[in-house]
């Protein structure tokens, strides 16, 4: 059985093409390597990172103003927005959503 071996060039120019291709083939390779390498690096430090977070939140108990009504709730971005009755009068209560620590408090009244 003979192996099949690549002819040798018959002319300089095919010797300098064929040193060519295999130049190009060597970046390809290389590129694709250090893609794939990055890939799964990525893929490993999305898994593996300890951002902190758990699954189940901090137990907190918000006191609110004697005869207040939760009317409703909402998230925006980051933010926990929670919408009170307050003896006639509407406020609107921010909280931090990962940490549930107060950020702002908004009252509506009515003009005289």
């Amino acid at each position: 059985m003979n192996p099949t071996l690549a002819p040798e060039p018959s002319s300089p120019e095919q010797a300098q093409l064929m040193a060519r291709l295999r130049r190009m083939m060597m970046i390809a390779g290389v590129t694709t390597s250090v893609a794939i390498a990055v890939l799964l690096v990525a893929i490993g430090y999305r898994l593996f990172r300890g951002d902190g977070s758990t699954a189940s939140g901090p137990d907190l108990t918000a006191m609110l103003p004697k005869g207040a009504r939760i009317v409703s709730t909402g998230t925006a971005g980051d933010r926990l927005a929670v919408t009170l009755e307050v003896g006639g009068t509407t406020e609107i209560r921010t909280f931090d959503a990962k940490t549930l620590k107060p950020t702002g408090r908004l009252r509506f009244a009515v003009e005289p």
